[in-house]
Parts: C-alpha cells; sequence; structure tokens
C-alpha cells in the first residue's frame, strides 16, 4: 500500500470516499419506509393485524360506498379491498336532496376489530343518529352483517375482552363506558352507562381546545391502553395514553407523543415483535395523511417515536406508489365478471343509479342529469377519488356532443372551496369554462367558445410544503394543454372535512335529461 500521497490525490480520495458512503446512505434510505406513509386523505386509521396481514379502515364520510377497508402485508403499502356499506341510509341528507346535504358528516371515525374469526368494523353517524356495527369472516368478499343502534356513540372504540364481554368507549374530555351483547349487535339490555375517565385531558393540562376523542383501546401483556387525541390551547395535536389493570380502571395517563401534530390512532404489533403508533396528520387541503411512530416499552408504558419525534424513515420496506392500491386510472372499459366501479371510486353522497351507465356506451361513463341544479356541490352522480402528494393530475376526455342547453359538464377538484373546468352549454353555444369557488362563491374566471364535440380536461394540484394550488387545463387533441382560468388557492375546510378529491360531473341549470360521456380518468402522482 502506497502512503505517500499527494495533497491534491488525498483530496480526490476523501472525495471519492465521501460519495460512496452518501450513495450508500442515500440507498439505504430509498430502501425504507418514509413518512407519510399514505399522502393522501386517510383519516381515523384503525387497525388490525391477522397472522402476517393487515386490515385497516378509515373515514371518508358523505362518500359512498362508505368506510373504506385496506389491506397490507408490510403496513407501509395499502390496497382498497372494500367497504362496509355501499349506502348508509336513503335520507335526503344523504341523497342530496330538497336543499339537504350531508357535507362534513356522514359516518365518523371507524374502529376494525376481529374476534372469533370474524372481523368487525364500527362506526356512527350524526346524519342518522345511529351506531353501527359491520361484521363479516371475509373483508374482501362479504357478505356483510349489519347492525345499527341509537345512539351515535361519539368517536367510540370496539372492545372484545378475554372473557367474552364486548365494550364501547367513547366521548370527549369525558369518556365512557357502555356494554354491548356478545355478538355488538346492541347495548346489552339493562346495562348501565359508567363514566370511564372524569376528565381524559388532565395530563395534557387545563387550557385545552379539542378535549380528549377518538379511542381507540389495546390489551397488551394483561394491561389496557387507551389511546386519545387532545389539543391544548396555543400548541398541536397531541397524543394520550391512559392505562389500567381493568377495563372499568382506575385509569393513569400520559402525554405519550408531541411531534408535528402527529397524532390519533392507536397501536399494532408485527409478526416479529416490534410496534408501531399508527397515527395521522393535518396537512393541508390534501387531508389528513396517515403517520407510522416507532413504539418501545418502558416500564409497562408505550413511548412513542424516535427521541420524541415521528422519523422521516423507517425500519420497514419502502413506500410505492399509491397508484392502482389506492387511486387509479379508469378507461372504463368492463369485462364480465369485473366491478361496475373500481374501489378507488367513490360517489359524492349516495348516487343515482338510474342516471348514471357504463354500459349504454362501452368503454365511457356516461352521467345523465336527473333534475335541475343551481350549485355543483348539490350535483348527484359526481365521481370522486382522492388526490394525492406532493403532487398529482388528473386528466379526462368528454364526448359532449348529447347535451342540453344550461348544463355544465367536466373536471372538478372537489371541496367546499372547489375549481371546475369543464363545458358549459348556453344559449345554442358552447365553451370551455373554468369556475372558483376560492373565494367562498362560484365565479366564472374565463370562457373560450367550443366548435368541437370532444374535449380534453386537465387538473393538476400541488401540495409540496403546504403550497395547495391547483391549475386547470384544456386540450382539443389531447397533447397540447392550454391553461385556462386561474390558479385555485386550495384549502381544508371543516364544512367538508375532506381532502380535495377529483371529481367527473354533469349537472343541468335548465332541463334534465342531457348526458355526456367520459371516455377515461388518468391519474398520475409525482412521489419525489
Amino acid at each position: 500500500m502506497v502512503l505517500n500521497r499527494t495533497l491534491p490525490q488525498r483530496k480526490s480520495l476523501l472525495i471519492i470516499a465521501a460519495a460512496f458512503f452518501l450513495s450508500n446512505a442515500l440507498l439505504a434510505q430509498e430502501e425504507r419506509a418514509h413518512n407519510p406513509i399514505i399522502f393522501a386523505d386517510v383519516p381515523d386509521m384503525s387497525i388490525v393485524r391477522v397472522g402476517e396481514s393487515y386490515y385497516m379502515s378509515s373515514t371518508t364520510m358523505h362518500m359512498n360506498p362508505g368506510v373504506p377497508i385496506m389491506k397490507s402485508n408490510d403496513l407501509v403499502n395499502w390496497h382498497l379491498i372494500n367497504y362496509a356499506y355501499d349506502t348508509l341510509a336513503n335520507i335526503d341528507a344523504l341523497n342530496l336532496d330538497n336543499g339537504k346535504n350531508s357535507y362534513g358528516r356522514g359516518s365518523w371515525a371507524s374502529c376494525i376489530r376481529y374476534h372469533n374469526n370474524t372481523f368487525y368494523v364500527s362506526t356512527f353517524a350524526q346524519t342518522t343518529g345511529r351506531t353501527y356495527i359491520f361484521s363479516t369472516q371475509d373483508l374482501e368478499k362479504g357478505p356483510w352483517k349489519v347492525s345499527s343502534f341509537k345512539p351515535s356513540y361519539h368517536d367510540h372504540t370496539l372492545f372484545f375482552d378475554d372473557d367474552g364481554r364486548v365494550y364501547l368507549i367513547y366521548g370527549g374530555g369525558q369518556l365512557r363506558l357502555v356494554e354491548l351483547n356478545a355478538d355488538a349487535s346492541a347495548v346489552k339490555p339493562e346495562t348501565e352507562e359508567q363514566i370511564l375517565i372524569e376528565n381524559a385531558n388532565s395530563p395534557a393540562g387545563t387550557n385545552i381546545m379539542l378535549n380528549a376523542e377518538g379511542s381507540q383501546l389495546f390489551k397488551v401483556n394483561g394491561k389496557y391502553y387507551l389511546f386519545n387525541i387532545v389539543w391544548p390551547r396555543g400548541g398541536m395535536r397531541t397524543v394520550l395514553v391512559h392505562r389500567a389493570d381493568k377495563v372499568t380502571g382506575p385509569w393513569e395517563g400520559r402525554l405519550a407523543f408531541q411531534d408535528l401534530g402527529v397524532a390519533q390512532g392507536g397501536l399494532v404489533d408485527t409478526p416479529d415483535g416490534r410496534w408501531f403508533a399508527y397515527l395521522f396528520r393535518d396537512y393541508g387541503s390534501v387531508g389528513r395523511i396517515p403517520y407510522l411512530v416507532p413504539v418501545k416499552w418502558e416500564d409497562g408504558w408505550p413511548v412513542l417515536g424516535d427521541d420524541g419525534k415521528a422519523p422521516e424513515t423507517l425500519e420497514l420496506p419502502p413506500n410505492k406508489s399509491l397508484i392502482p392500491g389506492i387511486v387509479a386510472s379508469d378507461e372504463f372499459d368492463r369485462k364480465k365478471d369485473d366491478r361496475p366501479l373500481p374501489l378507488v371510486w367513490q360517489w359524492n353522497h349516495n348516487p343515482d343509479n338510474k342516471h348514471w351507465s357504463l354500459s349504454k356506451r362501452k368503454g365511457f361513463f356516461r352521467i345523465t342529469t336527473s333534475r335541475v341544479d343551481t350549485s355543483f356541490v348539490f350535483a348527484k352522480n359526481t365521481l370522486t377519488q382522492r388526490t394525492v402528494g406532493p403532487e398529482c393530475s388528473g386528466t379526462t376526455s368528454i364526448d359532449i356532443e348529447n347535451m342540453k342547453d344550461g348544463d355544465f359538464a367536466g373536471l372538478a377538484l372537489l371541496q367546499r372551496k372547489y375549481g371546475l373546468v369543464g363545458v358549459k352549454y348556453e344559449g345554442g353555444a358552447k365553451s370551455i369554462a373554468m369556475v372558483s369557488a376560492e373565494s367562498g362563491k362560484a365565479v366564472e374566471m374565463q370562457r373560450i367558445p367550443l366548435a368541437k364535440s370532444k374535449v380534453y380536461l386537465k387538473a393538476e394540484c400541488n401540495f409540496k410544503d403546504l403550497a395547495d394550488t391547483a391549475s386547470f387545463f384544456f386540450s382539443l387533441d389531447g397533447k397540447s394543454w392550454t391553461p385556462i382560468g386561474s390558479k385555485l388557492k386550495m384549502a381544508y375546510t371543516l364544512p367538508h372535512f375532506m381532502g380535495y378529491r377529483f371529481g367527473l360531473f354533469n349537472y343541468a341549470t335548465k332541463a334534465p335529461g342531457g348526458f355526456v360521456d367520459f371516455d377515461y380518468f388518468h391519474i398520475e402522482d409525482r412521489i419525489k
């Protein structure tokens, strides 16, 4: 070995060595999972492991079908496998009838559990005032049994104890316990509710903006652990954990995690004995996005995070694209045994099944207007799927030959402050228009005359570093794109309580009966 290198030679060797180590470090990072686990709106997660597989339920509120069920083999890469229900109830608010709606309501935080070879998924709905328990032995194929009862138990956790008793823990601030019958189909007759924890906020102090809620209960090594979220005023979303030797208490609590506002969820273990907390983070207009945080056990308590922080990477398999597991393109071609709509699609409120079709023109999705509406947010049969971060785009092609005067059809970014690009038919003439509701009211930002019967539409979203902007485009050949209107400053609003969604829409403002045919929907994400 020659040691007497010249200074330039030694510098070159150092640069090569540094590049080698940096390359290996980057490679190692790429071989690990990164947070967020899912860069899309998947809030209120509940997870259960059965053997080598993980199953997760989430919240989509006013969307139908509802309570999405996802599956993963590695805790990182998830795909939709089913929904707990097609429609929750046939009432005006869920049907967008008579001026009523269920935006931001519908069904909320669900809980998934596995007991005696049966999966249970519970949820509650302010819109109907009921609690729902769905059960099946096969999450992917069903059939599902549904039970419902009053009242609507807020943010409850379903829990099957080792002695065969079944409980719900629910509430905010003051947490309560109610016992169910053995199959969780109803409240146990003559049972009495009890106050479980008088003030679950107390580990986080007295100045609280959001009371402790989002209960999820677990039993580990004979002890009970109750997870909640609390939000101190002037602070951030925070994880609380209470511990007890009996489900009825007494309970002692701790502030368990406070970083980036990552909170609300629970515990899951891996087959090799590791533990993680699954939580989510409010992240602007894309919605509430899932994180995983490593957990270690000290003195019988779960200790969350790496030195109290949510790590950027995790010792789990690397994330793959959310396409096609969570979102997916669709050519609207259907084979005989295919589902009418892939699981990535959800309707805005209950669909009107008489006025949409995938069979009247093969290879196309048709929406026929059924009534006159005054607003896009009250339009029936708007078909949606999630947007994804950090950046994504959605494109479609639409045949507008059979529109009626007063119709508006196209591509949406759906939230309360929505953006639309589409075709308006007014006074015998068709135009491409971009509409923005950024101000809280729908404003037409630009209109361009259209002579053709087919047009291509695109919306691009930028959620990177909370930019929360969207741009809209049109094309007459599907290749050359022209911007239209103005950039939309997207905003996550509580009245809709959901991340922005792509939507395909068609509604009438003068007379029903017109229809449009969508040829495809393509979604692209930009992970890097």
